[in-house]
């Protein structure tokens, strides 16, 4: 069966381990959350951080950090990133994935390290845990003197990663506000070159009922900013049930990440999500991470802490640890404090 990127071929073991199996097991995702309708979070319209009196300015940062609270994912409408620079860069992103998977896995890109592009997923031990998706990783602070492909893909990425980090470097400061801490932190720890961009491409699936396009996760940053097209495959964990999240043309989408859980002491939740695989057509989206340097110290501004303090650092190394030896992300139960690990046993 091919495919490209030919993931039945690099990862024909999995496959046929899966294929032996089925006939004498339970459905592979059978302990997952039960399926739901399509739902819509939360719509949070910016404008009114500009535009409206203080009244409606501070009705805005309640219903972002509700939406944090409670979902931990919302939409964001009236945004200020241009739609000339997201059709642009949506434009290009497809030109970038259409390049031969030859060149592609072969670093042949000028000035491009081979682990920015990555496809599947090496540590799988199962089916379960394998995405059928390609993506280009791009740490920001190598972003002036990347010269990706052409001048237009590399001026259209720095447009793109200078709005949505002044996006996200807003949307933390209003929920550092609501929490009671500094806003400043994210200014002084979230530099733009800690952070990064992942363009994601997530091909036809022909297995697509028993591969994700994506696994189940949650993100390790502080927040993400996403920009999806409107094929749909997202999907999120509310309420104990996956839902789908219906694409919205006029939004980007607000993960928050594992950091902000920590830093706001559970305020604010990570929110698990992963991406189905599609039978028939590819999806492409776009992610910003909001990131602090390794060596930024994670901890919550009021006591007592569910968690115990950590460097990002630290919770990447453990995170990649956690990954080979399982195949899967442990995450945040690895650093509760020793009260909650106990409270938590006992339940």
């Amino acid at each position: 069966m091919e495919s490209d990127p030919p993931f039945h071929e690099k990862y024909k073991n999995l496959f046929s381990s899966f294929a032996e199996k089925a006939g004498n097991s339970k459905a592979a995702h059978e302990n997952e959350p039960v399926m739901a309708d399509e739902c819509a979070p939360p719509v949070v319209d910016l404008r009114w951080l500009s535009a409206g009196d203080m009244e409606q300015k501070e009705c805005c940062k309640r219903e972002i950090a509700g939406a944090a609270n409670q979902w931990g994912l919302f939409q964001v409408v009236n945004h200020g990133i241009p739609r000339e620079i997201l059709a642009r860069i949506k434009r290009e992103q497809v030109k970038l994935f259409r390049i031969p998977f030859h060149k592609k896995a072969n670093d042949r890109f000028p000035n491009l390290p081979a682990e920015y592009y990555r496809w599947g997923t090496p540590t799988a031990s199962s089916l379960t845990q394998f995405s059928w998706s390609e993506a280009f990783h791009i740490p920001l602070e190598n972003l002036a003197k990347l010269k990706l492909l052409n001048s237009t893909l590399s001026k259209t990425i720095a447009e793109f990663a200078e709005a949505t980090s002044e996006l996200a470097q807003g949307i933390a400061e209003i929920l550092a506000e609501n929490l009671g801490c500094s806003p400043t932190f994210f200014s002084k720890n979230c530099l733009r070159s800690s952070c990064y961009l992942r363009l994601n491409r997530y091909p036809p699936c022909p297995i697509s009922s028993q591969v994700f396009g994506l696994v189940p996760h949650t993100d390790s940053d502080f927040l993400t900013i996403l920009y999806q097209d409107q094929v749909g495959g997202l999907q999120v964990v509310k309420d104990g049930r996956w839902v789908n999240i219906k694409p919205n043309p006029d939004s980007l989408i607000i993960i928050i990440g594992d950091l902000f859980q920590a830093w706001s002491n559970g305020v604010y939740k990570s929110m698990e999500h992963r991406v189905v695989s599609n039978h028939r057509v590819e999806r492409f989206s776009i992610g910003y991470f909001l990131c602090p340097s390794n060596e930024t110290v994670i901890q919550p501004c009021h006591q007592p802490s569910i968690y115990r303090k950590f460097s990002f650092g630290e919770y990447r190394q453990q995170v990649q640890q956690d990954v080979i030896a399982t195949g899967g992300k442990i995450g945040l139960r690895r650093f509760l404090t020793c009260r909650m690990k106990i409270s938590a046993q006992t339940l």
